[in-house]
């Protein structure tokens, strides 16, 4: 059975979130956007952990417990949260290419599964005795990666843990400010024990497949909201023969390549969700104060310095995957599971309508015309043949959809924590409203 499935997102309780991602809300909007399964996100913040043990229950009843749980207010199980949660590590590390062998302050943050309740409530009462966990969603933990996993397999084997978004320069494993330059290097002993990795909004799986290093890892794409409308942003497509927590664990353990359809295996990663990855905030490198905007030979060429300020300037991600990469641009891990780009639906829909802000009550009330009549928006985004698209919308939006599809698209990338733009017209397609409707 084909489940979509977006592990990594926040609550309310994160700074920086919107105060809408409440749990009945995450429920509400995964149905519109057809999502299968969903992280819990922030599960160590005492708040919304409660929220978690009172508003949620086992899909699986008292009798045999799945490790996926239904909203209790909901008339079915159609949506299973799966308990997740974020924590961000800050901690010093001996890097071996300094000469003086000093530590290297590390920044990373991970992505937990749990397996249950039992193991969430076990995990958060030890770190709410040792660290803070009551000032953010999103924890700020003075313990290394190697730590972390000691204690999290010391009260369940089956804890999933995996780096987040691996090539963001500020906090990621592979990131150009904080992180490392291999594997074994970060995660030490328990190298053999993470399964997976988060490609993050800047990077696709075409971009990571550049370094051999990663070929023995499941390949993750989740959309890291801080917003019910990023919900699914990125995601992972699955065929799962049983639909609990053990089935996801173990797809996401064994994957290997030659994966997928060509396995014997019925459950299996399919394909990823990906947001187009120049569109993300660190794709390039640059800086944003100054307004400069460099592709990867730009900053070869000026030697990592800002022509304005003279100061070094952020390393983005497809310059930090070039200096790891051993494999050529362009190159194809033949097995891997496969990759779909998208734009979402509503922002699709305020281009089309010449609308800047996707939340306006246009953009919103054409982007419900649209999925009431035909669906979820993923489903729409998609599978839909665009003809059938063209019936309930206008014929520019579908042939925004197709273009989509096609990757013919205008892409300023992003850099410096801003976000790239896409546009799916150019300035000569003047479309404006009085010719859509």
């Amino acid at each position: 059975m084909q489940q979509i499935a977006d592990f990594h997102i926040h609550s309310k309780y994160s700074r920086a979130c919107s105060r809408d991602l409440t749990l009945e809300n995450i429920d509400k909007t995964c149905r519109i956007k057809g999502i299968d399964i969903i992280g819990t996100g922030d599960f160590t913040f005492p708040d919304w952990f409660s929220s978690i043990k009172n508003e949620l229950e086992d899909i699986g009843g008292n009798k045999k417990q799945a490790g996926l749980y239904r909203l209790k207010a909901a008339d079915d199980a159609k949506i299973k949260f799966i308990l997740t949660t974020e924590l961000a590590l800050i901690y010093k590390k001996n890097d071996p290419v300094e000469r003086d062998g000093a530590s290297k302050c590390r920044r990373i943050h991970m992505v937990l599964h749990a397996p249950n309740i039992e193991a969430v409530e076990e995990l958060n009462n030890y770190l709410d005795k040792n660290y803070n966990i009551r000032s953010d969603g999103r924890p700020i933990l003075g313990m290394s990666i190697e730590n972390l996993c000691k204690i999290c397999f010391s009260i369940n084997p089956k804890f999933l843990i995996y780096p987040a978004h691996i090539w963001t320069p500020w906090f990621a494993i592979f990131g150009s400010k904080s992180g490392f330059d291999s594997w074994e290097e970060a995660f030490g002993e328990y190298a053999d024990k993470i399964f997976a990795y988060e490609t993050g909004l800047s990077s696709d799986p075409e971009m990571n497949w550049r370094v051999s290093e990663l070929d023995k890892f499941t390949v993750l794409s989740n959309s890291d909201a801080h917003s019910l409308p990023n919900l699914a942003r990125e995601a992972n497509v699955f065929n799962l023969e049983k639909i609990d927590y053990n089935e996801i664990y173990d797809v996401i353990k064994n994957t290997k390549c030659p994966l997928g359809k060509k396995t014997k295996n019925k459950s299996y990663l399919d394909y990823t969700i990906e947001f187009y990855p120049e569109e993300g905030m660190y794709h390039y490198d640059g800086h944003r104060d100054c307004g400069v905007r460099f592709t990867p030979d730009e900053t070869r060429k000026h030697k990592g310095i800002c022509p304005k300020c003279k100061k070094p300037v952020v390393v983005g991600v497809d310059y930090r995957v070039g200096e790891l990469a051993d494999r050529a641009r362009g190159f194809k891990l033949k097995g891997a599971p496969g990759f779909k780009k998208l734009v979402e639906l509503d922002k699709i829909i305020a281009e089309v309508l010449g609308i800047k802000s996707r939340k306006a009550k246009k953009v919103q009330i054409e982007y419900n015309n649209i999925t009431n009549a035909l669906g979820s928006e993923l489903d729409i985004l998609l599978k839909e043949p665009i003809e059938n698209i063209g019936k309930v919308t206008s014929a520019r939006i579908a042939e925004g959809i197709k273009r989509v599809r096609a990757g013919n698209l205008f892409i300023e990338p992003g850099f410096d924590g801003q976000y790239g733009t896409v546009k799916i017209f150019n300035k000569k397609e003047n479309y404006g409203q009085k010719k859509l409707f």
